[in-house]
């Protein structure tokens, strides 16, 4: 026995909790016996906490594998279903989790579609093709396809990763497709069907006006069709974003091909549809260009007046695709007080818009303002049969459709930025954009550190 009434050797304690500082004093500091007892129950209760975190570690597995399978039985019913795969594992081996690995390295996170903005975070598999070869076509190769490029994978289908890797270019192909087909559908309807005593009225099927509308209702549906890609529909549009609108340089290529592409196939979905009607109005086989009295080559391209000037033609189309982009500008700024931030009616201004240039600025040259929609109709009506006229007609007038729109575009855009705009443009940086120019090393760093934020952003 001790002076304190205590036996010597100590006894065993059972104890959960840690004794707290405040219970410890000066007089069992210096007691051996009790430094002993301290030593086996703080050992006891380490002991029952990892028992304790292991047996949570097993329930939180058991939870995550009944949560994943439930996820795998009802993909086949919710195509927005993730499968959250993840791998976790510790330095000790009684730690080790059941969750399982994933196969791929390389993953970035997103937000699960059913989140509604709570920010609930998904680890999902990311493929390095895919991603690098959206990052060449200056796509972003992360930021809006996480969710599609799972489902790709867990389906297993070449296609799909195709899908997921074009997908802009595609939207832009099927937007295209969409605008020609009822634009120039409505002028083979208005031409073909010339002086038809069954129509309405006796005198055909349409009007200008019909074409107008065509042309402005197939514009605001191809917005809509090729959403996903920012909907341009249009090289000099796209062009003009490039310089002005911080598009990546690298996705004007991409965009144009396959705006060219959708103007090409669009035409030749026109001509299969009217192949008889023109065969009817001109004669079978026949195939002419304007100033010929009843050719047909106007259904698919532009051909100017004959009186027209060759500075009157390119003028023509120089100011009607100015216009173009200045408006377009104006109703994409969202400093612009004058319409709604969410860009919901954008696509019927845009119908608006079209319809207008056609009724000011469509007769003297047809009021082509994009040289996907002219150039590729072009090209189809060459190989079905209206010859190398298509090229020559109007004094060589190919080129102007082609060009003058760039040229219109860049200058509307520049209107605008340079009077109007406000936003990160290259006219409202140092020297209005020429350092660039003129100071190589100024713009490397510019560049340099656009790309930077692009890398961090998932742009590039």
């Amino acid at each position: 026995m001790d002076p304190r009434g205590q036996d010597l050797e100590p006894q065993p304690q059972e104890c959960h909790t840690l004794p707290s500082r405040d219970s410890t004093n000066n007089t069992t500091a210096g007691n051996p016996t009790h430094n002993i007892t301290k030593v086996e129950t703080r050992q006891e209760v380490e002991h029952t906490q990892h028992h304790h975190h292991k047996q949570q570690q097993q329930r939180i597995a058991e939870d995550a594998d009944e949560k994943e399978d439930a996820l795998l039985d009802n993909n086949g019913n919710n195509s927005n279903t993730h499968r959250v795969t993840s791998a976790s594992s510790s330095h000790h081996s009684h730690s080790r989790t059941a969750v399982r690995h994933t196969t791929s390295k390389t993953t970035t996170t997103c937000h699960g579609v059913n989140d509604h903005g709570n920010g609930g975070v998904q680890r999902v598999t990311s493929s390095p093709t895919i991603r690098n070869t959206r990052a060449r076509l200056g796509l972003r190769p992360a930021a809006p396809i996480n969710e599609e490029e799972q489902i790709a994978q867990w389906q297993g289908l070449r296609w799909s990763r195709v899908r997921v890797a074009l997908r802009e270019p595609f939207s832009e192909f099927f937007g295209v497709v969409t605008m020609v087909v009822l634009g120039n559908a409505s002028v083979a309807q208005v031409l073909l069907s010339t002086g038809q005593r069954e129509a309405p009225g006796g005198g055909g099927y349409g009007g200008y006006q019909s074409i107008n509308w065509g042309w402005g209702i197939g514009v605001m549906l191809g917005l809509y069709v090729a959403g996903d890609s920012g909907a341009y529909l249009n090289p000099a549009i796209t062009f003009s974003n490039c310089l002005f609108r911080q598009l990546p340089w690298r996705r004007f290529p991409s965009y144009a091909v396959a705006q060219l592409l959708g103007a090409f196939v669009g035409s030749g979905i026109v001509y299969a549809n009217y192949v008889n009607a023109i065969d009817h109005y001109e004669g079978k086989g026949i195939r002419t260009v304007p100033p010929s009295e009843k050719a047909t080559a106007s259904i698919f391209c532009t051909f100017p007046q004959p009186f027209l000037s060759r500075s009157g033609q390119f003028f023509s189309e120089f100011i009607a695709s100015a216009i173009l982009v200045l408006v377009v500008f104006a109703l994409r700024d969202p400093g612009n007080n004058g319409i709604e931030k969410d860009g919901k009616w954008f696509p019927l201004m845009m119908m608006f818009l079209i319809f207008a240039l056609g009724s000011g600025l469509g007769w003297e040259t047809g009021n082509a303002i994009n040289p996907a929609r002219d150039l590729g109709p072009r090209i189809m009506a060459t190989l079905l049969g209206y010859g190398s006229e298509m090229w020559t007609a109007g004094g060589y007038y190919f080129w102007i459709p082609i060009v003058a729109p760039f040229c219109g575009c860049v200058f509307g855009g520049l209107l605008y930025d340079v009077f109007i705009y406000t936003g990160a443009s290259p006219i409202n940086t140092p020297w209005m954009g020429l350092k660039h120019i003129f100071r190589p090393d100024y713009g490397w760093r510019v560049a340099r550190e656009r790309y930077r934020k692009g890398i961090e952003e998932g742009l590039v």
